[in-house]
């Protein structure tokens, strides 16, 4: 099931709720276990953003170097069918 960002907002609203009442809290699972698994997604969404970045700085890199591979090597009528 996968959770959208009003959802898992809403969730830890109310989870938080349940840590402030302490233990009168409703049955179920445990407020702290919910908690963690919160801290978990949100540690994973910035995993997923830094990944993200490091992709995209290597593409940019990749293509400087292929820019520079293509000046470095003269033109021929052969090579200029590739770029």
């Amino acid at each position: 099931m996968i959770l959208s960002s009003s959802q898992l907002r809403a969730l830890k609203e109310r989870n938080d709720e349940e840590l402030r009442k302490g233990k009168h809290g409703k049955y179920g699972y445990p407020a702290h276990t919910i908690q963690d698994l919160l801290l978990t997604i949100e540690a994973v969404k910035k995993e997923k953003k830094k990944w993200k970045q490091l992709a995209q700085d290597r593409g940019r890199a990749l293509q400087e170097i292929f820019v520079a591979a293509a000046k470095a090597v003269p033109a021929s009528p052969e090579t200029e069918d590739d770029l």
